[in-house]
């Protein structure tokens, strides 16, 4: 199945995101299940909605900058709006298994 042009650059969103490491866990937001949504629309403005791990993370505005700044150094990215979300809440379980098992949650519960 061939992906659109707005998919492809979501999927290089994605992969950017993947360099914005939470300072307190020393994780990119991906493996984290911080970020919930990523879209791109035709004009390449890029929309994604994402959470922290709790409310009031000392974290919250260096990792929305640098959800921002990766997102719209992507090739064919002309902005990038990053949105804050608590619903719904972040928990563990939302993050991979290998996150999970480096910081220390147990083995692989995938499914």
């Amino acid at each position: 199945m061939m992906l659109s042009p707005q998919e492809e650059v979501g999927q290089r969103i994605e992969e950017a995101l993947r360099l914005v490491i939470d300072p307190e866990l020393g994780l990119n937001i991906v493996d984290l299940g911080l970020v919930y949504v990523i879209g791109v629309n035709d004009s390449g403005g890029a929309r994604i909605l994402m959470t922290t791990t709790t409310r009031g993370c000392p974290a919250t505005s260096f990792l929305k900058d640098g959800a921002q700044q990766a997102a719209i150094a992507v090739p064919g990215v002309t902005s990038a709006e990053v949105s804050l979300t608590y619903d719904p809440a972040w928990k563990p379980e939302m993050m991979t298994s290998s996150a999970r098992v480096q910081l220390g949650f147990g083995p692989d519960n995938d499914t």
